[in-house]
């Protein structure tokens, strides 16, 4: 069975960032699925699962009102991992054009006084949220963008090194 292409990216070494995770064709138009990633897988805790929820409902509503991008966004949803997001979007940009809206999405959170669809008849898990936490994670992830725009490594993936054998045998690390 072929290695998923986000399975591929060395998570040792991934710091949080906006990356590109993988580039489809769907019925002739192209997807971009991003990686928003605001933990450093295995090094650092996870973020909390009610904040995770909240952000993502908060972020969601806002990509998908921002009267710029509204007709572009796919998904938004967190990783199982709990480390970042996947935002897809219709088209292929770079993540550096993506930087400024997940950064006002992002630091639109601190405004944030309701969590939107968080009802019984809106949500599936409507009692789990955390609008507190989720203003500190945006908080802190924003902040992090800001300090760290200049740097490549926030929107390029490292890859893993696979070891291959004579016969051509791959052996993976997932």
């Amino acid at each position: 069975m072929e290695l998923i292409q986000s399975f591929t990216v060395d998570h040792t070494k991934i710091v949080p960032g906006i990356f590109l995770s993988r580039e489809d064709h769907v019925g002739g138009d192209m997807v971009t699925t991003y990686d928003v990633r605001l933990k450093k897988p295995n090094r650092e805790p996870v973020i909390d699962v009610a904040a995770m929820h909240t952000l993502e409902h908060l972020i969601a509503t806002f990509l998908r009102n921002d009267p710029d991008w509204k007709d572009e966004v796919i998904y938004w949803g967190p990783m199982g991992c709990l480390t970042g997001f996947y935002l897809i979007l219709k088209g292929n940009r770079a993540p550096k054009e993506i930087y400024e809206l997940l950064l006002a999405a992002f630091r639109s959170v601190e405004d944030a006084e309701v969590i939107p669809g968080a009802t019984a008849v809106n949500c599936g898990h409507y009692l789990m949220h955390n609008l507190g936490m989720a203003k500190w994670y945006a908080a802190e992830f924003a902040e992090y963008l800001e300090k760290n725009a200049e740097d490549p490594a926030i929107f390029e993936y490292p890859k893993t090194e696979r070891l291959i054998t004579d016969e051509g045998q791959q052996f993976f690390d997932s």
